[in-house]
């Protein structure tokens, strides 16, 4: 059997300058080529296309991630060739993959099988720069910041209340808590402090979220990085660094544009983790995507607990963007996991296990239709060692929730094994009322909006804080941040904060031990459990078993 990037590179993709033509009518002038086969989008060009009125905008979300694997980005993938396959325009917009877990456990983050996008090396591997575009903007800020204070402090910031932390895109758990300006006056005053990964940013929240050049200077200026001994905010504006850093990511912003094995356009733009910031592809890529195509089927990180929640209280929010269906993915391996059984025994029968795990999917199908709105469609993604009775037990269960269930082999088929899932989206669309809403409005306090998420997302029965995390939430009432939507940062193995806690878990306290503002993204995070911002690799990384042969290719990447 041939592994992801084995069928990779045999592929044969089309050049990306006639294919946007082909695809999409995009002029190569307005190209600026990476390489034959990416290229990223002129912003003024996609700027000034007029909207498609009746353009479709499908959201591809999980059960809650196990060990197993769900297979989110090679649905979407597969969903959108076999939409191109029925003779629908389709335009995908995915993620860019994060070093870190590449290198670590993860995986990447451009599909599997043969429903992948391509060149996939280079996806996986820097791509065309994006992320280190976010944090040297970041980490500009950061030494922008000690550089004031070493020179003067005109502003009388307060070392002891600095918040901003510099990033790096790889899971190195030694920099979670360091001491820097060591060694003396000349370096600046030691302090503790720490780093993020890139994806966990405000840099790469407001990169995503940020609808023009402008918007993105202004998001930057708004970011607060610390405050003064009087408990005043100082932005990166008072620093005067947005304009500078706004030049690192001027050409970033820009979409970069890709396909599918089977030469389905893609945009891929953009990558924040879903369990720390809000787990979408960029508003500037989907924005363009559906001005370009009829269908165009994007995901959102982790489980629809996590990601799909975040893309409508967030993203669609701030963006004004609205979702016309939701395809959830599922396992037959997740459910049974979810149910209890042995991670190792997976490949095998088990009723019982796929019984009481079914709880967690209908637990997301529930929050998909009661608390967004949204019509859904279930979608297995099959193994060969899935059986009749376990799939005919999954849509037996998921009958009395009115939702189709699809059987989808596009990992071994490509688009044609997905071509059942197309055209059971496409009968959504055409028919399931669309009452779209949020979990919560604007104007509710934000202990409020973080309470709505527990009780009515997670199956909570209330939310914790203590004493100094309610005056933190208070204080920000207090100064005008209560409209701000919320950001929940937690593990995205559980509905509750307890990744042990598997299935559906209900009746339980969500704590938030810590809450962040980011102002020039423009929410509030609410920390809870132990999620950390910095992850580290595991035993054995993936990293070792990434090479390079003798003629310069790579190898062992997936």
């Amino acid at each position: 059997m041939l592994t992801d990037i084995e069928i990779a590179q045999q592929a044969t993709p089309k050049r990306i300058v006639p294919l946007a033509a082909e695809a999409l009518g995009i002029p190569d002038d307005v190209l600026e080529p990476y390489g034959h086969y990416k290229a990223k989008v002129a912003l003024d060009y996609l700027d000034g296309l007029p909207h498609r009125p009746n353009s479709k905008l499908v959201l591809v979300t999980a059960v809650s991630p196990t060990p197993a694997g769900e297979g989110k980005t090679t649905t979407t993938v597969g969903l959108g060739d076999a939409l191109t396959r029925i003779g629908k325009k389709t335009l995908i917009c995915l993620r860019e993959p994060s070093l870190g877990p590449v290198f670590g456990m993860k995986g990447g983050a451009a599909g599997g099988g043969y429903a992948q996008v391509v060149p996939m090396e280079d996806i996986n591997l820097h791509f065309t720069g994006d992320f280190s575009a976010i944090a040297l903007a970041n980490n500009l800020l950061a030494a922008l910041l000690d550089n004031h204070i070493h020179q003067g402090n005109e502003l009388g910031i307060d070392i002891r209340r600095i918040r901003w932390k510099r990033v790096v895109d790889m899971n190195d758990r030694a920099l979670r808590d360091i001491v820097v300006s060591l060694g003396g006056v000349s370096n600046g005053y030691p302090r503790e402090d720490g780093f993020d990964i890139v994806v966990a940013s405000e840099v790469m929240a407001i990169f995503c979220l940020a609808t023009s050049l402008s918007d993105l200077k202004e998001r930057l200026g708004n970011i607060v990085v610390g405050y003064t001994h009087d408990r005043k905010p100082v932005r990166a504006r008072d620093l005067r660094a947005h304009g500078a850093m706004t030049v690192l990511l001027k050409d970033a912003l820009k979409p970069n544009l890709v396909q599918t094995l089977e030469h389905t356009p893609a945009f891929i733009h953009g990558g924040p983790f879903a369990n720390i910031a809000h787990g979408c592809n960029s508003v500037i890529a989907t924005r363009s995507a559906m001005k370009l195509a009829d269908f165009v089927v994007t995901e959102a990180g982790f489980g629809a607990d996590l990601g799909a929640e975040k893309f409508i209280d967030i993203k669609c929010r701030k963006a004004g963007l609205r979702p016309d269906a939701v395809v959830l993915v599922a396992t037959m391996r997740a459910l049974k996991y979810h149910g209890g059984a042995d991670l190792k025994e997976l490949n095998r029968e088990d009723l019982p296990a796929l019984e009481k795990g079914i709880a967690n999917i209908e637990r997301h199908v529930q929050n998909i239709r009661q608390y967004f709105g949204l019509p859904c469609v279930v979608a297995i993604n099959h193994f060969t060692f899935d059986t009749e009775a376990e799939i005919q037990l999954l849509q037996e269960k998921m009958e009395p929730h009115g939702v189709a269930v699809v059987v989808s082999k596009h990992w071994a088929d490509g688009g044609r094994g997905a071509e059942d899932l197309a055209r059971a989206v496409v009968e959504v669309l055409d028919q399931a009322e669309n009452n779209f809403q949020f979990v919560y409005p604007d104007d509710l306090p934000l202990w409020d909006k973080m309470k709505a998420v527990a009780t009515k997302i997670y199956g909570a029965t209330d939310i914790s804080a203590d004493a100094a995390v309610k005056r933190q939430i208070k204080k920000l009432e207090e100064d005008g941040y209560g409209h701000y939507p919320v950001c929940v940062a937690k593990t995205q193995y559980s509905f509750s904060t307890d990744p042990k806690k598997l299935g559906a878990p209900s009746g339980h306290i969500v704590n938030i031990r810590e809450v962040r503002l980011a102002a020039g993204a423009e929410f509030v995070v609410m920390i809870c459990g132990d999620i950390m911002t910095m992850p580290g690799l595991p035993k054995a990384p993936s990293a070792e078993k990434i090479d390079i042969d003798e003629l310069g290719k790579v190898v062992g990447l997936f």
